[in-house]
């Protein structure tokens, strides 16, 4: 089985990997860094805005059984991709909205859907999704990896991250493990 990489960064990482987690064909989902330029930065520095890294996850998957447009579905499903450089109460470059692409197809695929839901007119606001080449992803400290399922009872997982794991659950209902 061959597995491809797609990165995607739509707020706190912890979403996102609990979300992607969940869906068929996904194997693994890695928390972490990308999209700056700061050499093996850390939490703190990344959510100092400092380094120009957003929080991203790298998930790997089975092209045979999930694609990357629905790997894109799922990604702005799961976010506000019409808030410059944050999600809800998380505010800074660190939680911008951005898809970093291993190959050209993603590139093209990623800039197709985005035109196609502004054609859609699915969004009210003007979609600020960044679409960069991944240079180099740097993976979160141990604690960050599978927070959701070790944290679920937290406060910002209760409020946060549940909803939108919900919210993939019924969107994606047939997707799911």
């Amino acid at each position: 089985m061959s597995l491809d990489t797609a990165v995607f960064g739509g707020g706190c990482f912890w979403c996102l990997e609990a979300v992607f987690k969940m869906i068929k064909g996904v194997k693994k989902v890695v928390s972490g860094y990308a999209g700056g330029a700061k050499e093996d930065p850390t939490y703190e520095e990344v959510c100092s805005g400092s380094t120009g890294h957003a929080e991203v996850v790298k998930v790997k998957y089975d092209p045979e059984k999930v694609s990357y447009k629905l790997l894109l579905e799922i990604f702005f499903a799961s976010h506000d991709p019409t808030t410059l450089n944050r999600q809800g109460n998380d505010v800074g470059t660190q939680y911008r909205s951005i898809i970093l692409y291993t190959t050209p197809e993603q590139e093209k695929l990623a800039k197709d859907y985005i035109d196609e839901l502004k054609d859609d007119k699915v969004y009210p606001d003007v979609i600020v999704t960044e679409i960069e080449p991944l240079e180099k992803f740097y993976k979160g400290e141990d604690y960050h990896q599978d927070y959701f399922a070790n944290n679920e009872r937290a406060p910002y997982c209760r409020a946060v991250v549940s909803p939108k794991v919900n919210k993939a659950k019924h969107e994606f209902a047939s997707m799911l493990k």
